[in-house]
């Protein structure tokens, strides 16, 4: 009996220790996934930052302007240019003017805001790169 008790002993302090390296192991792979994960992203992160950080200003005046034709109503181009405010203001518009076209005047105020992306969008596109860089993303001017 005592044999069969050493025996068990020994296989459990065995089963303990293959436990333990097998933890061991596990933990320094995923430590190695994790630092070769990282890397990946911060060679990604830096890639993206090249390739998106320094858009010209054509970029974003044609992406601008094609948004304000589609979409001026949600102000979608506004945010582009990094008008968070006016770009919410016409967010806002439209989303009353859905709830308030129930009654009616909703229509015209939906209306209203997709004339306003429409305008914008065509004066956007008209622009020369130059100018549209000038006037909006250095000068800053929200509105027209």
């Amino acid at each position: 009996m005592t044999e069969n008790n050493n025996l068990s002993d020994d296989m459990l302090d065995s089963a303990k220790d293959n436990n333990k390296k097998f933890t061991e192991d596990v933990k320094r792979s995923a430590e190695e996934f994790s630092d070769g994960a990282k890397k990946s992203a911060k060679e990604f992160s830096s890639g993206a930052k090249e390739a998106f950080g320094n858009t010209p200003g054509e970029n974003k005046k044609i992406l601008a302007g094609i948004l304000a034709i589609l979409v001026g109503s949600l102000g979608v181009h506004k945010f582009i240019l990094g008008y968070n405010k006016e770009g919410g203001i016409l967010l806002g518009a439209t989303l009353i003017g859905m709830v308030l076209s129930c009654v009616g005047i909703g229509i015209f105020v939906i209306w209203a805001t997709g004339l306003v992306g429409l305008i914008e969008g065509i004066i956007y596109l008209t622009k020369s790169d130059a100018e549209f860089y000038a006037t909006y993303q250095a000068g800053k001017k929200p509105w027209f």
